[in-house]
């Protein structure tokens, strides 16, 4: 982890992104290490913070969090992951859902619906590649969702890979462990 980069408190936040943070604080009961080392600027997080949200445009949370996972577990960013994790039991998508996500496999995978395996095909091919291969992909993205919620899959997926990149940047160790290590059910 660096050093140099010093983790603020709540209380050290700047107004606008405290704010931002206040319902998810209460609700993890603590400051999230990535929103703790990122706060040095400001504007910056309460920018990406909102591109958080404005992202996921008009997609159901389902692929919002295969998304997530699919990202966090091709980066081997254990923070996002496992707080995703249990963001998905949460929501009820099971942990025989999220074992399917987090096998990179879309097409061995009865429990993805056909629109989640062409998202996860998509997303595995831009994100291992850069963005580089994958259009084909992108026009089946484009062909079941529509423009307007395939555009929302491109900003999801750059969401969580700028996250990932900070993340080991910083080299943050995850709050919480994974659902498969310590059973955690909601």
């Amino acid at each position: 982890m660096s050093t140099l980069i010093p983790r603020l408190g709540f209380e050290e936040l700047a107004p606008e992104v405290a704010d931002g943070l206040r319902a998810k604080v209460a609700r993890l009961g603590y400051l999230g290490e990535f929103f703790a080392a990122t706060a040095h600027q400001p504007q910056a997080l309460k920018a990406f913070m909102d591109f958080t949200e404005f992202s996921k445009g008009e997609l159901d949370m389902r692929l919002v969090e295969l998304i997530a996972l699919t990202v966090a577990t091709i980066k081997h960013v254990a923070y996002e992951r496992n707080q995703h994790e249990r963001l998905a039991v949460r929501l009820g998508y099971g942990r025989a859902w999220i074992a399917a996500v987090e096998a990179l496999a879309p097409d061995d995978q009865p429990e993805l619906s056909r629109e989640e395996r062409t998202v996860q095909r998509f997303v595995i091919s831009a994100v291992r590649s850069n963005g580089i291969e994958g259009s084909m992909l992108l026009d089946a993205v484009v062909e079941q969702l529509g423009v307007k919620r395939a555009v929302a899959v491109l900003f999801v997926m750059g969401r969580y890979t700028t996250h990932a990149i900070i993340v080991n940047s910083l080299a943050i160790t995850a709050p919480v462990p994974s659902i498969f290590e310590d059973g955690f059910n909601g």
